[in-house]
Parts: structure tokens; sequence; C-alpha cells
């Protein structure tokens, strides 16, 4: 067997990933190995290459980034029932996890350990490109969706479920968890209004969405704000910088779950030139402290998005196990945003990472294996 090879971040804040042959792994009780042949680039690797020093400041390096991954299972571990030997599949890892931090599950490499329950089966119609686009934003977005520290929606099911007449906002609808809230939102049986630039609309429409607007226009939040009159509001999803500020004007005029769940946390646009750690600190903090005091004044709740909790409280576990293979399956859940491949090989990855800094809309880089 080939031997195994990792794109390495060789040290906090080195600008260049090192490709270079690492151990190869193994599976241990309720684990899977796979042997990579797809992987997708998400913006919180680009984050924590270039402020490790802020972010995951737990990482023992030189470590292996990335949570997107599809390819073959090439090891079962003791007590794995949903997979064997040559089955396809995506799936998400937890290598960064403060109680994980093990580079052997990162997803920029050619063979992988991931945990059986974040891990799904791909039917012959979905390619490993396709697949790997899912695992982050889906699991950033079941979080944000049904955890009941976040809007504690009900879950999604296939056949999907009946309508509840409520409505949810999904501010970012074209970025990678925006495309996967609006289709969770609707197999729960939620109306799902979105927001994106114009040349996506019909693309959230054919996702799920029932109205688009352009999130650019001065009038965005007096246009939706009129739509959800007579509608109950099931909650916000802010996804993108500055979308906070947006969502809680929303709120703060509408009835029904008046809860704002911030997937994307509040930090500098751009990076300070010094002081960099206290001063994106003291932003971030101050920015928490401003919405909880916000919500207090005029009747609304925020919260950041956390993934954690759901591995615990059963929300990961449906999702993966029950809800995404048969949704796949039938076709009613497909991967989104679209993939574009960079390249392939793991001395691409670097690159799709520049790229991504650039700016990417209704796509999500990918790099074959």
């Amino acid at each position: 067997m080939e031997p195994n090879r990792a794109a390495l971040q060789p040290f906090q804040k080195a600008g260049n990933l090192e490709v270079k042959e690492t151990p190869f792994p193994h599976a241990s009780t309720h684990q899977i190995v796979i042997r990579n042949r797809a992987v997708a680039i998400n913006p919180i690797d680009t984050l924590i290459q270039s402020r490790g020093n802020i972010m995951y400041t737990h990482l023992k390096y030189p470590f292996v980034l990335g949570y997107d991954m599809a390819g073959d299972v090439i090891e079962v571990g003791d007590g794995v029932t949903r997979f064997k030997v040559g089955d396809r599949v995506l799936g998400f890892s937890q290598a960064a996890d403060k109680n994980i931090n093990d580079p052997a599950q990162g997803a920029f490499q050619r063979y992988v350990v991931v945990s059986e329950d974040l891990a799904c089966c791909i039917p012959e119609n979905v390619d490993f490109a396709h697949a790997a686009t899912l695992p982050l934003g889906l699991a950033t977005v079941a979080a944000a969706l049904f955890d009941k520290a976040q809007l504690g929606l009900r879950l999604p099911r296939e056949p999907k479920q009946s309508p509840t007449n409520q409505t949810v906002v999904i501010w970012g609808g074209s970025t990678s968890v925006g495309c996967n809230a609006i289709q969770l939102a609707a197999a729960s049986g939620y109306e799902v209004f979105a927001t994106a630039s114009p040349q996506n609309h019909e693309y959230l429409r054919k996702l799920g969405a029932s109205r688009v607007w352009d999130y650019k226009t001065s009038s965005v939040v007096d246009d939706l704000v009129g739509a959800l009159q007579g509608k109950t509001l099931a909650g916000v999803v802010s996804i993108g910088v500055g979308a906070a500020e947006k969502c809680m004007q929303i709120v703060e005029r509408c009835k029904g779950n008046k809860f704002v769940a911030m997937v994307t946390f509040p930090v500098p646009q751009k990076e300070p030139q010094n002081f960099v750690f206290l001063r994106t600190a003291v932003f971030f903090v101050s920015s928490l402290i401003y919405y909880k005091i916000r919500g207090a004044r005029k009747g609304f709740k925020s919260n950041l998005v956390a993934i954690g909790p759901t591995l615990e409280n059963g929300v990961a576990r449906h999702i993966w196990t029950e809800f995404l293979p048969r949704a796949l399956e039938a076709r009613s859940f497909v991967p989104a945003p679209e993939p574009e491949v960079v390249g392939h090989g793991l001395e691409l990855i670097q690159e799709a990472f520049e790229r991504l800094r650039e700016g990417v809309s209704a796509k999500k880089l990918v790099v074959t294996l």
C-alpha cells in the first residue's frame, strides 16, 4: 500500500503548507480509515493558518488541517457496524477539536481517521468532489438550526416534514453553510427566506428557498421585515461579516422566535497591524457584550454557533446516520454549493487557500487526491 502523505501546517502562522510523508493511521474503536479522493477548503482552514496565534492555540505542530473529505473506506475499527471496506463515504474531521487535537484525523492527507458517527455513505450518483463539499457546512448549520442552545428547530426527515407554517431567515444563503441551511430547514418543514447576490437567487430557490433578496440593497432589512408580516419567525441564521447587525434589525421587528444564531464570529475585517491578539480579543469581547445588551433592551437573543454540543446531544448522530444517507439516496438533499476543482494533489491545497482568500461566490474549492 502507498505511504501516507499530508499537507502539514509546519508551525504556528507558517505561510505555506509542507507536503511530507507521515505515519499511516489506524482505526480505533468506532472509527474508520478513509483513502481520501477529494478534500474541500473552508475559511476556517485559512484563518488557522494566518491567525494560529489567536485561534486554536491548543494545536500541536506540525498539524494536519482540513475538515471536509470524501473517499473509500480501507479499514474499520472495533464496533463499527455502518461501514465496510470499499464503501464510498464522506466524512467530517474532528482533528482540531481541543479534546481531540489529533493530526491523524485532519482531512488534508492521503489516509485519514474518521469517527463512524461523523461519516456517511454516498450513492453512486454523487462523485467525490461533490461529496467533499458537505461536511463542515452541514455540521455547522445542524448546530445553528437544531441545537436547543440555538434555534432549536425540529429535526429534518426524509421524506421531508409537514409544513410548520413558520419561516427561517438565512442571511448568506449562497455560502456553504447557507446552502446546507436552506435544504435542512426546508426538509424540516420550514419556509425559507434567504439573502445572496442576485446571480445566485435562482440557485437558492432550487435548493428550497421560497424567496431571496439581494443583501447589498439598502432596503433589504425593510423588505424582509415586510415579507415576514403575518408570518411566525422561527429564527435567523447569520452568516458573513456584518450579517449579525442586519439580522438583529430583523428580529427586533418581527414576531416569533426572536433569536439570531451567529455562524460568523465577530472579528476585525482587517487584521490589526500591531497588538494583534489584544485588539482582536477586545473587538470580539466588546461585540458580544454589545449584542447581549442590545438583545436585552430590544427583546431578542443571540448566540455563537458551536458544533461541539451536537456531538453529545444526538443532533449530529441524527443528521449523519438517519437523515443524510436517506436524503442523498433520494436526491432530496444535494451537495451544495457546486465544487470548483483547483487541481489534483496535496501540493495544490495551498493554492486553494490563496484562491479562497481572494473570494469565492456560490462555489466550494476542492482538491482531488
